[in-house]
């Protein structure tokens, strides 16, 4: 049975930090390549950082470059998220997704930044 899992989130202050985690099982994680996807009220899920299966190549979307910072653990089969100098642009419900033969979603995880 294919789990993702994430954890971490929460309320945090502007400018605060969280680390989010998306622990997996059931399928090859080593194998997929890994991505956090957000998605706001009333719009559409997009996609926030991504990793490749070996974690040698990291992307981000604009707004969260220089303050994000995603990796992950092949033999912890966990894939992580930093989030550093958090806005309240950056309230969502946060996604792990799997990338390779198969594409897996987790359930999410709330993020919420407000003073």
């Amino acid at each position: 049975q294919v789990q993702l899992v994430e954890s971490g989130g929460g309320l945090v202050p502007p400018g605060g930090s969280l680390r989010l985690s998306c622990a997996a099982s059931g399928f090859t994680f080593s194998s997929y390549a890994m991505s956090w996807y957000r998605q706001a009220p009333g719009k559409e899920r997009d996609v926030v950082a991504a990793i490749t299966s070996a974690g040698d190549i990291t992307n981000y979307v604009d707004s969260v470059k220089g303050r994000f910072t995603i990796s992950r653990d092949n033999a912890k089969n966990t894939v992580y998220l930093q989030m550093n100098s958090l806005k309240p642009d950056d309230t969502a419900v946060y996604y792990c997704n799997a990338r390779g033969r198969y594409r897996y979603w987790g359930q999410g995880t709330q993020v919420t930044v407000s003073s």
